[in-house]
Formats: structure tokens, sequence, C-alpha cells
């Protein structure tokens, strides 16, 4: 299959690309600027999703059969202090890949494969544990509502018949691979591996850490991608949420960085902050539909190949 890839040099990204590739599909990874170490097998194009005119001349000359659409931006914090650029990437940059690949399909009469990188940030505070697809959203942070804005723009031109179509909502992405490493210290697990190499200080810890998190190996994550761009439908929109349904605080994860490095982890201690005691998926109807399974995701493991992969880079 001929797939066009969005965000493709991206910590996500980049895996995903690998996967596909490795799964035999002809791939065209899009970035917004050059990816110096990108597969030799694998068409690289610059170019902004914010750049309708550029999307739709790259659309076009891949004519790809699938999409995998990563290109966002993705911090919470900081979509709080600039909301018109998350909306403008999150939102419009869909839109315009949406718009180019309805150009395709006028003139190939062949409904794309649409998988499409979303969040559980899109569900905002929810009491009940483990989170299902059927909760209701309500995001309560900018790159919440406007990944639930382009979730829902999917839905309703996959209505249209002009898409099939999936939305994976990831929970917290870590791990690496030895081609793959996050280097976000605004993330737990980075940053906790950057503060026992001594590359920062300390490890803040909001009240005392029991706050309840999921954490999904970003090579689990890449096998939902190319599973999920076999499974769409055309004129259906399916959401999966995709996690491990682990629950694993913050003191667990510093604890796994000190057992998996051997050394400490410095922790600056801060009040605790109004936010959500846990954050689990339930992610039963991915297993059930596509026989997919976080193999990899078990908290050690995760820790593990982040380490080696930092201590060879």
């Amino acid at each position: 299959m001929r797939v066009l890839v969005t965000g493709a040099a991206g910590f996500v990204g980049r895996e995903v690309v690998h996967r596909l590739v490795e799964a035999g599909h002809d791939v065209t990874a899009v970035t917004r600027r050059w990816w110096q170490d990108h597969p030799s097998n694998v068409r690289q194009v610059v170019a902004d999703v914010l750049d309708s005119a550029a999307i739709t001349h790259a659309i076009g000359k891949c004519e790809p059969e699938g999409v995998c659409h990563l290109a966002a931006l993705t911090r919470v914090r900081d979509s709080f202090e600039d909301p018109t650029r998350y909306l403008a990437v999150n939102v419009t940059g869909t839109i315009h890949v949406l718009q180019a690949l309805g150009h395709l399909t006028k003139r190939t009469k062949q409904v794309p494969r649409f998988v499409f990188g979303s969040t559980a940030a899109v569900y905002g505070p929810v009491l009940k544990q483990p989170i299902t697809e059927d909760a209701s959203p309500r995001p309560t942070t900018p790159y919440g509502a406007t990944k639930l804005a382009a979730d829902q723009l999917i839905g309703f031109q996959a209505a249209t018949g002009a898409l099939a179509a999936v939305s994976l909502r990831c929970f917290n992405i870590a791990g690496a691979t030895p081609r793959t490493l996050d280097h976000d210290l605004s993330r737990v697990i980075p940053k906790a591996l950057a503060v026992v190499t001594g590359r920062e200080p300390y490890l803040v810890m909001n009240g005392d850490g029991s706050s309840v998190r999921d954490y999904l190996h970003v090579a689990d994550l890449a096998d939902a991608y190319k599973a999920a761009l076999d499974s769409a439908e055309v004129a259906r929109h399916t959401i999966y949420n995709i996690g491990s349904g682990l629950p694993v605080s913050l003191g667990d994860v510093i604890a796994a960085v000190e057992r998996v490095t051997g050394r400490r982890v410095a922790i600056r201690p801060n009040p605790p902050q109004n936010e959500p005691l846990a954050l689990l998926a339930d992610t039963s109807r991915i297993r059930r539909d596509l026989a997919w399974e976080p193999r990899r995701s078990q908290l050690d493991a995760i820790v593990s190949d982040a380490w080696e992969v930092l201590e060879r880079s």
C-alpha cells in the first residue's frame, strides 16, 4: 500500500514509518524540516501542514492509498500559552490534509484509509476508570479541544463516504527503540533519565507522587498504527483507546528509573496540583477488533529500552 505519514520525523512518526516499511508498505514521509537519517527506501517531502498548496501537491504526487496523520503540536502546558497556534496546526492542518485527499479521491475514485493520532486529553477529567471510548469527551485544555475538533471533523468526513478512518486516542507514550528516542523533557520518563545523567538538576514531584497514569511503549503504538491502517473501513470512523491499561504512579516511575540505572533521581517536591488522580485506558475494543496487544509496555521494559538507547546516543 502507498502510505503517506505526516509528522514523520517526530518521536512517534519515526517508529510508525519504520513499522510500515517493515510491513512492506511504500512510504512517503512528510516533515517540516529535512529528516537526515530517514530510511533509504522512504521518500521524503518537506512540507508544513499549514501550507495547503504544499500538502495538496505532496498528496497529489504520492497518490497515497493510506495516510497516517501525526503532524501536531502536543504539549498541554504550551497549548494554554498559545491556543490559536494549536488550533491552526491541529485543526486547520488536518483540514488541509483532508481537503487534499478529497481532491485526490475525485480524481482517482479511490477512497483513502486514514489513521489519526488523537489523544486521551479529549476526555478531560473522567471519574470512572479505566476510560472507555464511550466516555463523553470534555477536554479541559486547548490541546485536548483541538484534537477533539479534528476527531469530529474526521468523523463527519468519513460519513460522506470519502474516508475509511480510524482515530487512535493515545495515553502516555514512552520508551525507545534503536531508531527512536524521546527527547522531550516535558515528559516524565525522559526528564527522570536526564536527571540521573546530570543533564537536568531534578524532577518535580507534585504532591506525594501517587497520581496514576498509563504508559505505552512507542513500539506498541507503531504496531497499533499498522493494524489500524489495515482495518479501516470506507464510510466508518472507528475510535480506539491506546494504552497499556497498567496503573503507574510517579513514584513507580522514579523507582523504576533508579532500579534500571542504578542511580538516584533527585526530586524537588511541589504542592499538589489540580489534576486527575488516575487516567487509565480501557483497551478492550482494539484488543477485540484488531487482536492488538501492548507487548512491550511493562514499566521496567519501557525504562530499560529508553536507558539503553540514551546511553548509546
